[in-house]
């Protein structure tokens, strides 16, 4: 494909981030951009295709698709896969690895549905030069995506290799680590841009802190990681992908406000300076040990963000006191700032005692999440209101 040529393309994402992704895809300067479930499809050349691997914050992975078709049964879906043409995207001394995922199909298992593809690549090659590609499960150099939906069938290859939440600067996680995109889409869809002080009183292995530096100093997503999987592919264009590199990396900039993080923990408060020494931002973002529930704001106004234990690691009793004095102290301490939260504990968020101003529907792993924003006044939301409109 030639960095002219206009090509499809799928982002993957999670659920809730569609929308913040469509406009960082959008910004990089992809067309035909369509929302799909935990997706996103769109067109570009060889170069927009770069710089969403690169530079999207949301995206999990970008795939190209390469074939689809109808099919019947397991005999058909090799005899088909077989007959495509595999020499133009690898070659017999290559290795690969199949990623299959089956809903609503004639096809129940997904692991025996990856082995026949395999098997019908694998043929191909044998047929073709006397001998087959080995299979890399780890590290190969073309991961293959296989999507079966009723008997439609599609085949797509990973561009990104491993998934693109894997910055690279983490170096320890703390219990019940947020993943680095969902962090990435809490901080963008609280409206944060680095023009504004930031605040996690309860930072974990600061995971959004670092991306909120990685915003406010203008970081490329992809900035740590040194491969790609699209790197090894026989189109790949070395020459372009420094150059897109070269000119986001030439946009950093200096941080203008202030970002914080403390935790009551002070051992999760050392894993946090560790990851925010290997990301390099460790002079960028001050942390301390304390107690949200006493903390004082570090500043008159800002966005305060955070992700508290959830329901399974706490018991009932002290989930109802936990979330009262959580609403508690920011009645009391915050006012000026706007608060977010994330949790899965659903019922819980109703003993913060205070209305969100807005909400929205995310998933951290396989747990269904709340982040709800909050926007802290002294009196009554009435008087807020009203002096607003006047």
């Amino acid at each position: 494909m030639n960095q002219t040529d206009q090509q499809t393309y799928i982002a993957k994402t999670l659920h809730g981030l569609e929308p913040v992704l469509v406009a960082e895809l959008a910004a990089i300067g992809a067309s035909n951009i369509s929302t799909l479930k935990r997706a996103v499809s769109f067109n570009g050349n060889k170069e927009v295709f770069y710089k969403a691997n690169y530079l999207c914050r949301t995206a999990l992975r970008i795939l190209r698709p390469v074939a689809s078709f109808a099919v019947e049964s397991q005999e058909d879906l090799y005899v088909k896969v077989k007959e495509l043409p595999w020499h133009d995207w690898m070659t017999v001394d290559n290795t690969f690895a199949i990623d299959a995922v089956v809903s609503n199909s004639v096809f129940t298992h997904s692991q025996f549905t990856a082995q026949r593809v395999k098997d019908a690549i694998a043929d191909h090659w044998r047929e073709v030069c006397g001998r087959r590609p080995d299979v890399e499960l780890q590290n190969p150099d073309l991961r293959i995506n296989l999507h079966l939906s009723g008997n439609e069938a599609s085949l797509a290859f990973d561009g990104s290799g491993e998934p693109l939440f894997k910055r690279g600067y983490r170096l320890a996680t703390g219990e019940a680590p947020l993943n680095e995109i969902l962090a990435s889409g809490i901080l963008l869809l609280a409206g944060y841009d680095g023009s504004t002080p930031l605040h996690d009183p309860m930072c974990g292995s600061g995971t959004l802190l670092t991306e909120a530096a990685m915003i406010a100093q203008n970081i490329p997503a992809g900035y740590y990681r040194e491969v790609f999987g699209f790197m090894k592919w026989p189109d790949f264009d070395e020459d372009l992908w420094q150059q897109i590199k070269d000119k986001a990396d030439d946009q950093l900039r200096d941080q203008q406000h202030p970002i914080t993080g403390s935790d009551l923990d002070a051992t999760v408060v050392e894993v946090a300076q560790g990851n925010l020494r290997s990301a390099r931002l460790h002079k960028d973002i001050s942390l301390m040990k304390a107690d949200f529930m006493r903390l004082p704001p570090p500043g008159d106004s800002g966005i305060l963000v955070m992700n508290p234990p959830y329901g399974e690691r706490m018991k009932q009793n002290d989930i109802v006191s936990f979330y009262q004095g959580i609403g508690d102290a920011l009645k009391r301490n915050w006012s000026g700032w706007t608060a977010w939260i994330i949790t899965s504990d659903l019922s819980a968020m109703k003993f913060i005692g205070l209305k969100p101003s807005q909400r929205f529907t995310l998933f951290n792993g396989p747990l269904e999440c709340r982040l709800s924003g909050y926007e802290l006044f002294s009196g009554a939301r009435r008087d807020m209101l009203a002096s607003r409109s006047h």
